[in-house]
């Protein structure tokens, strides 16, 4: 800690504080999480004005390094759980990101409410963890990063639900609603009912901005049944990324 000076509070998260502070000697500002080992408290999410777009190869970047960081947590057996904007930390200058708040990846569920009972974000939450499966894996991050990147590029959330009943429902509009046959098992899990049948929208109308390359990845990152999303390091492969200079990673 001596090596840095603290200059001020800029959030509270879930397991810790985050303060701004200074790199003694050279002067470089960095972010600083003082973590907490219980949970027991959980951060707001923003619903602030959509900022500018983000320019085409900085959404390229940022979702390049956030499949990067998610292969190497999946590669060493870590599933993070909770992968949302707020988790990611950016530096400007550099164009680097960095996961943080890897602190439900050893939680065995994930929770719905907070320590403190404030509702946790579901925007980013998979299907099949809304609908209760009790088991799940590596493919409940690549849901999380589909809605991360479709937000980069639309600069508001894809599907802003406010309870999982409506979190649902704003999946299903857009993709439809599931059946066995796209999803084999989805009628068994535990918090399945008789949903309203939607047809499947185009992705392009929901995102429209977003090149033909853009729009493939995004669709193979949200494939309602698990075993068909796309897995991070394939992610990395995906032709989205070819005007991209992966050597600076």
């Amino acid at each position: 800690m001596e090596k840095y000076e603290k200059l001020e509070k800029v959030g509270e998260g879930t397991y810790g504080k985050v303060y701004k502070a200074r790199v003694a000697g050279t002067g470089q500002l960095v972010a600083l999480k003082k973590t907490r080992l219980e949970m027991d408290e959980e951060g707001g999410f923003r619903k602030g004005p959509s900022p500018k777009p983000l320019p085409t190869q900085v959404i390229k970047s940022f979702l390049y390094q956030l499949c990067k960081g998610t292969a190497h947590c999946h590669a060493h057996g870590v599933l993070h759980r909770d992968l949302k904007p707020q988790n990611l930390l950016v530096d400007k200058e550099k164009g680097l990101l960095k996961i943080a708040d890897l602190g439900l990846s050893r939680a065995f569920t994930v929770p719905m409410k907070s320590y403190t009972h404030e509702i946790v974000t579901l925007w980013y939450r998979a299907p099949e963890v809304l609908l209760g499966a009790t088991h799940y894996s590596t493919s409940v991050d690549i849901w999380s990063i589909g809605c991360i990147f479709a937000e980069m590029v639309r600069r508001q959330a894809l599907f802003p639900g406010d309870s999982e009943l409506q979190q649902l429902l704003h999946i299903f509009r857009l993709l439809g609603t599931p059946t066995e046959e796209q999803w084999p098992g989805v009628c068994s899990l535990r918090d399945w009912h008789e949903y309203p049948r939607w047809q499947a929208q185009s992705l392009a109308r929901a995102v429209p901005t977003l090149e033909p390359e853009g729009l493939d990845l995004l669709s193979k990152m949200i494939q309602f049944d698990p075993a068909n999303r796309i897995s991070a390091k394939a992610a990395m492969d995906h032709c989205y990324f070819d005007s991209l200079d992966k050597s600076q990673f």
